[in-house]
């Protein structure tokens, strides 16, 4: 994504312009806001290639198929003007990287991505041809890999049963490597074609390779015809579909539904943590001048807490925020979770430190489809939390901004459970490189007895999310639990009404599929730190929130 040049339009139709997204051979797409406030993907065939009546209908003729084609696989059209110039149409904005640039930095996905995303991408073209079109250019390039999963983008070339061919005389349509056999050798492109295409493109996504190597265009044909594709490496039984599906012989390649069976998938390729950390790529929509509405809820505003339930994912996920645009090997990103306090705004903690109060009466399932959490009198908790699951939890400074001077600010959502005694109170307060956070109940020191043990761990989560290699952090929200205490009684100091406290990062670690990550410096990410305070039970993956606030760094 690049911001608009000096000749760029500010607006195409009703849509306002903000960035320029890419170019091709047809002409510039540009990040558009509609009306509405919607953002948009806006193409514009280049003024030079108006006069060209091939172009013209070559370009009419991806609209009507947008425009034809319903497809969850598919960005929808949103507009379009095909009878005078500018020629145009909008598309819904799909926000993520394409395949090709996923893969071109991180390398061959892992087989089991690879199945998911093959069976996804199989879903998406039977859906397209079930509209009697045929994509006829499906590569890693036209693959966007969005929140929801993948989407297919550029049908310039796609045409219906029975119409006819506008590319040039000698010219096979598609792209070299990708293309089938029949296509190169002047047959038509068929379904089968795309099932050719679909095997080229997982085999760059298994292996980080052409699939036909590289070289001049005639070349890379000749082997497609001729030669066997490269699946150096590729775990067999994904390398055995994957040759199915680019036979010479288009009678010969398993059809769409065959292709989706043999993948064997049992997740969703969205709870794929590989998957979704892919999204760390994409390209954040970049601030504008049209961009009015700043982070932060508006002051004297309090969020309801009436949420619905999410269900949990496994590993950490990620937020897609990007350019056409929208970890796994590197970072398993989260998607953000976070309960308010009582009042709309944390109440003041121990020493002015930012805090928050527990209340009554919170709505249940704050997110995370979190597992019900019961008192278990007499066992030990976990040693750890498991940080198995997506955060919805957000901590944001008043937009008030005396109040915000002071640290006061409050969280998104309300907690899955009613903390326990009369009053929880709890504080965060930035002091050098580190937090102290503090928690006690209130008045339990007016208890003759020791309450029941009841034991809470505190999650500590930056802003964005991190790369575990590095502690650095990617361009997207972090939507983790987060880096996490050991649980302990939050009635420790009961007879004295004294705090509990814990210093960040020293007390804190992040545990993701039975690994360790110590909590990252302060100054790693500035910006609006989440803190979410769990009930533990005697099970690392059964926590439920009772409490947030946060704190700002830098």
């Amino acid at each position: 994504m690049e911001p608009l040049r000096d000749l760029d339009p500010a607006r195409i139709g009703a849509h306002a312009l903000l960035a320029r997204l890419g170019a091709g051979g047809m002409g510039q797409v540009y990040l558009g806001r509609s009306p509405g406030g919607r953002l948009v993907a806006v193409k514009v065939i280049r003024d030079e290639i108006t006069g060209h009546p091939e172009a013209l209908a070559r370009f009419r003729r991806e609209a009507e198929t947008v425009r034809a084609v319903r497809s969850a696989y598919t960005a929808n059209l949103i507009d379009a003007s095909l009878a005078a110039p500018p020629f145009w149409l909008a598309t819904e904005y799909v926000a993520g990287p394409t395949l090709g640039h996923a893969v071109a930095e991180r390398g061959g996905l892992p087989a089991d991505t690879c199945r998911r995303l093959f069976a996804a991408l199989a879903e998406g073209l039977a859906s397209v041809h079930a509209y009697g079109v045929t994509h006829r250019d499906l590569k890693p390039q036209n693959v966007i890999l969005g929140a929801q999963g993948p989407q297919l983008i550029d049908f310039g070339i796609a045409r219906g049963v029975g119409e006819t061919a506008l590319t040039q005389d000698g010219q096979a349509p598609g792209t070299p490597g990708y293309t089938a056999p029949e296509v190169l050798l002047g047959a038509e492109a068929g379904a089968a074609a795309d099932v050719f295409a679909l095997g080229a493109t997982l085999a760059y996504a298994a292996t980080g390779r052409p699939p036909f190597g590289t070289g001049a265009a005639p070349s890379v044909s000749y082997r497609a015809v001729h030669e066997p594709i490269d699946l150096a490496g590729v775990e067999p039984g994904l390398a055995a579909l994957i040759e199915a599906c680019v036979a010479k012989d288009p009678a010969a390649r398993p059809a769409l539904p065959e292709v989706i069976g043999r993948c064997g998938v049992r997740d969703a390729l969205i709870d794929d943590p590989v998957y979704v950390g892919l999204g760390a790529l994409g390209e954040a929509v970049p601030v504008h001048e049209m961009r009015t509405q700043g982070p932060g809820l508006p002051y004297g505003y309090t969020p309801t807490q009436h949420t619905a339930q999410i269900p949990p994912r496994r590993g950490r996920t990620g937020v897609w925020v990007a350019a056409v645009a929208v970890a796994a090997a590197l970072s398993l990103a989260a998607w953000k979770l976070a309960p308010f306090d009582g009042n709309g705004e944390g109440s003041r903690g121990k020493d002015g430190a930012a805090g928050a109060t527990g209340t009554p009466g919170q709505a249940p399932g704050a997110g995370g489809a979190a597992p019900s959490v019961s008192q278990s009198a007499g066992k030990p908790p976990a040693e750890y939390i498991e940080g198995n699951r997506i955060s919805h939890y957000f901590w944001l400074p008043s937009t008030d901004p005396e109040r915000a001077a002071h640290g006061t600010g409050a969280c998104n959502l309300g907690p899955e459970q009613k903390p326990p005694g009369a009053d929880m109170q709890a504080g965060a307060e930035v002091s050098g490189k580190s937090v102290n956070i503090s928690m006690r109940i209130k008045y339990a020191e007016n208890s003759e007895t020791k309450p029941d043990p009841y034991y809470v761990s505190v999650a500590v989560r930056s802003p964005h999310d991190l790369d575990p290699s590095t502690g650095k952090p990617f361009p997207m929200d972090n939507r983790a639990v987060g880096f996490t205490s050991k649980p302990v009684d939050i009635y420790g100091k009961w007879k004295t009404g004294e705090f509990l406290t814990l210093k960040y990062p020293d007390d804190f670690a992040e545990h993701v599929n039975g690994k360790t990550y110590p909590g990252v410096p302060l100054a790693n990410d500035p910006g609006d730190w989440t803190v979410v305070f769990y009930h533990v039970e005697d099970d690392p993956t059964k926590y439920a929130s009772i409490l947030c606030t946060g704190f700002r760094v830098g």
